[in-house]
Formats: structure tokens, sequence, C-alpha cells
């Protein structure tokens, strides 16, 4: 499974009904509580637990508006997962027995979760007033997460052996194996990850650190990231947009 990392849903694991629309990674709703949260001083913890900066792109904030705002009520059976989370746990049952869990290239993602204990903080889903209980189990990138069941649209008993989130999955996908091997990937936006071994470095000014990945014996390896939110989106705005090109070849 690979997905688009930050984007968050909330569903209840009773019914196995979302309780709200999903909110996308580029979703800018919440960008007056990054700013006062800043402004509060709470950058440098975030900073120095999750390798991210305040920024309404994560995960955290987009599960405070829900719980808030949103109208999402916490109870028992909340769940709130980035798109892995909610693809494996309707691949692997659902509401019979389905798979409530992540990996560290989502979890990095969320603002919540500490990239060097590889746990979700206490600090911070207490910053963000969410409960622990809601958030997915974090196993490693690679290794048996479960297998399909009937009824998920797949034939049953079908292995779910690894989840990464999309940049990540690239990074390791385009054999970018080894401390110092890069990858940029073109889309809406523009991802550049650098593989930087499996100690976590000290944050860089600019750059986002990330977990790249973790596999079932302990190994982990980290990533140096640099995320250009509008690439691909731009050449699709002239041209649906303003109209000034009728092809994306013509930005040439």
């Amino acid at each position: 499974i690979t997905d688009q990392r930050e984007t968050l849903v909330a569903w209840d694991r009773r019914t196995g009904k979302p309780l709200h629309r999903a909110i996308v990674w580029q979703d800018r709703r919440t960008a007056a509580r990054c700013d006062a949260l800043r402004e509060a001083g709470h950058e440098g913890l975030v900073r120095a637990t999750t390798g991210l900066v305040l920024d309404p792109y994560f995960s955290a904030t987009k599960a405070e508006w829900l719980l808030s705002d949103g109208g999402v009520e916490v109870s028992s059976d909340l769940a709130l997962g980035t798109v892995d989370a909610w693809l494996l746990w309707n691949l692997t049952g659902g509401t019979d027995g389905g798979v409530f869990a992540t990996e560290p290239s989502n979890a990095s993602r969320t603002m919540l979760f500490d990239i060097r204990s590889l746990e979700w903080s206490d600090e911070l889903v207490d910053l963000f007033g969410i409960p622990t209980r809601s958030l997915p189990e974090v196993r490693p990138s690679s290794g048996r997460f479960g297998v399909t069941a009937s009824g998920a649209g797949l034939p049953a008993g079908i292995p779910i052996s690894g989840i990464a989130g999309d940049q990540q999955a690239a990074l390791f996908g385009q054999a970018c194996l080894e401390p110092g091997m890069t990858k940029n990937t073109y889309g809406t936006g523009s991802f550049v990850l650098m593989h930087v071994g499996d100690e976590c470095p000290t944050p860089v000014d600019g750059l986002l650190t990330t977990v790249g990945w973790t596999l079932a014996d302990g190994t982990r390896a980290y990533a140096l990231e640099g995320a250009v939110f509008v690439t691909g989106a731009a050449v699709q705005w002239l041209r649906d947009g303003l109209g000034i090109i009728s092809d994306a070849a013509e930005v040439a």
C-alpha cells in the first residue's frame, strides 16, 4: 500500500463509516491555528520531536479541526488515520476484525510522532488534543500487516506485507538504499528526498526530517526532504485556470 501521506480520515470502527470528509494534504484551513501555535512557542517542540515545521500540510491540526469545528465526537470507536490505515483496516475486514495500523513513514508526517523513539509523542497528542487510543498501532514498514478478508473487493487471503507513504515508497522503489542517494518526484508538487542513514539527523533549515522506512529486523532509514507544493498543479492552472495554453506540452 502506498498513499498520499498527510491526508487524514476519521471513521467509526463500530460502523465502518467515515465521520467527515477526508482532509487532503493540500488543505490550508488550519493555517491560522499553526500561526497561533508558532507564536505561542511550540515550533521548537514540533521541530525537535517530529522533524517537521508547524504547517497545515501535516495531519495534527487537521485532526484537531475535525474534533472541534468538524464536529467529530471522541469515542472509544473513533479512528484517526492516514489513508494507508483506512485502506488496511478495510482490506483486512473492517468492522469484522480489521487491522488498525500504520507505519513510520506515514506516522512521521502527522506531526504527532516521535521520529527517534518511533512512537506517538505524549506531549504532542496532548498539545493537539488527540486521544492516543484513536491513533493506529505503528508497525515496521516492511512486514506482515495482515491478509485481505472476503468482501473487501479482492480475493481473500492476499498478504499485505508493505506500506509506505508515496515519497518514501519512491525513494525505496528507485533504489536509493544508501546514504546520500536522492530522488526527485514530479507530480502535483515536487519532492526531493535524500537517504541520510540510520541515525536521525539534527534539523536543517529549509528541509524536513522524516522517516524513510523501517524493516521488521529493526533496520531504519531517515531522509531529508525538500517539498515544493505546486509544480504540476501550476501547469494545470495555466491550462485550465488561465487558459493561456491548451496542452501541458506547450510550457516547453
